[in-house]
């Protein structure tokens, strides 16, 4: 099958070259399986990404500013508008041309998607051609529109990988080192290198993927070797693994107990406000990450540097014993830590007076339930800056009233009023002033609890050379990665 499909991409291409046998292939074992496909519209994006396949027009560097891409520079037209310079000579896996014709068209089928890219929160925008460059225009001032353009939800692909009824297919569509050949399912994937790529060369031949959700097995694939970099160690396999080959990297990702304002017993503030006291917060640093994790004081953490010395003492709405209110605490099993976090919480919320059913699924089994409002309690491990490097997106999408991943159904216009002036802050101290006081804000309702930060343990074999350690789960292999015999 894999050659079949491999022929098929590759036929009449001569940029894409053939694999070279002196060239080793990587092997990774991925946390989670694709969602959507691997459309690019979807959370999917940053395994594509991650593979160093699709391409943006920005990139992030590790301070979070933007810096070229695809974009080769970029300007401010007005208020609403902002002018990106597309750079020149760059192929598709296809062999078709990058031209600004091509990205307003995908910049295009983002924001006609459905559901939209969680990066387009809330966000009106068109695109248009302007000789060598396109101007994108926001309904709203928005001065994030360059890290927005960052978000693998935007990423450009060839015309091919759009089909009907919003379908998108990333197959030997992207402008990479390394061409996507194969899709397995939610069982694994293939990319070779291509010889084709307008920056330099990877050194790799080609990427074998698989994901591996069981945090034991992926585990056992870094010892035994079967793969060369593991995503997400569980903390309770990092004991029995020799530590010269994992790597913490503290996650702008928070552990998060959201809570159900619309509907369900917590409806009642006061409810909201026991949930939260509840909540023994260095028993499961202590017990469930061995102490591989941060106690969370808000919504960012030590990735963000930043957040804590902004913060302020919030106001609090004083808490009302549950005298056995009936609670659903629901969590994923994808994630290896969540279930015995879940344990934890349930044990806390009883000893204060609640009645608890638990409720853990796979997360592609649970995701519909969550998002429909069918907890009263949820368990998410969330990052924080994942799309555009700021927060606010986050922010919107989570706790906005029109957010799309609002788990907690909340709708307070206080907290929209605060996350509005957030948006509109333009980048530098204001705006994190304001996105601490919109912090205070989502907190002060009782939606969220924040748990804990997390820091990701990654896997590395001792003959990988160059895999990322993104805190913003972006980049993995990359065309500098190598790989000794």
């Amino acid at each position: 099958m894999r050659s079949t499909l491999l022929s098929t991409v590759l036929i009449g291409l001569t940029l894409a070259g053939a694999a070279h046998a002196e060239d080793p292939r990587i092997g990774i074992a991925m946390l989670q399986p694709p969602r959507s496909g691997l459309s690019p519209l979807s959370d999917d994006a940053f395994k594509l990404s991650r593979w160093s396949t699709a391409e943006t027009l920005i990139r992030l560097n590790s301070n979070g500013e933007p810096q070229p891409l695809l974009a080769t520079e970029w300007s401010r037209v007005d208020d609403h508008a902002w002018r990106f310079v597309i750079r020149s000579g760059v192929k598709f896996h296809d062999g078709t041309d990058l031209t600004p014709e091509r990205v307003a068209a995908a910049l295009t089928a983002a924001t006609q998607a459905v559901p939209k890219p969680r990066i387009l929160d809330g966000v009106e925008m068109t695109v248009e051609v302007d000789g060598d460059a396109v101007i994108v225009r926001t309904e709203a001032v928005d001065p994030l529109v360059p890290n927005r353009m960052s978000s693998p939800q935007l990423a450009i692909l060839a015309e091919k990988a759009y089909g009907e009824n919003g379908v998108v297919t990333p197959t030997g569509a992207g402008t990479g080192p390394f061409v996507l050949t194969e899709i397995n399912g939610v069982t694994s994937a293939h990319l070779d290198r291509f010889d084709g790529y307008w920056g330099e060369r990877a050194k790799l031949s080609g990427i074998d993927a698989d994901y591996v959700g069981d945090g034991t097995a992926r585990g056992a694939a870094l010892r035994t070797g079967t793969a060369q970099v593991v995503e997400a160690v569980p903390v309770s396999q990092a004991a029995l693994i020799d530590p010269t080959l994992i790597h913490e990297v503290p996650m702008p990702r928070t552990n998060t107990l959201y809570v159900n304002t619309e509907k369900g017993p917590l409806v009642d503030s006061a409810l909201r406000a026991a949930v939260r006291e509840a909540i023994d917060r260095a028993a499961i640093v202590r017990t469930v990450y061995e102490g591989r994790a941060d106690e969370a004081r808000g919504l960012f953490g030590p990735a963000l540097p930043w957040a804590d010395p902004l913060r302020r003492p919030i106001d609090h709405v004083a808490a009302k014993a549950p005298e056995g209110t009936r609670v659903t605490l629901g969590t994923y099993t994808d994630r290896a830590e969540l279930p015995e976090v879940a344990v934890l919480v349930a044990q806390a919320l009883t000893e204060a007076g609640f009645d608890v059913e638990q409720d853990v699924r796979e997360y592609a089994n649970i995701e519909a339930d969550m998002l429909a409002g069918n907890f009263d309690l949820f368990i998410l491990s969330r990052a924080t800056v994942l799309d555009s490097g700021d927060p606010v997106s986050y922010m919107v999408s989570d706790f906005g009233c029109e957010g799309s991943f609002n788990i907690s159904q909340l709708c307070d216009p206080a907290v929209d009023a605060a996350l509005a002036t957030a948006a509109a802050t333009e980048p530098g101290p204001a705006r994190r002033e304001a996105i601490i006081a919109a912090e205070a804000a989502i907190l002060a309702t009782g939606a969220a609890v924040p748990m804990l930060h997390e820091r990701v343990i990654q896997g590395e074999a001792e003959t990988v050379s160059g895999a990322e350690r993104d805190p913003r789960e972006r980049r993995l292999i990359t065309e500098h990665t190598t790989l000794a015999e």
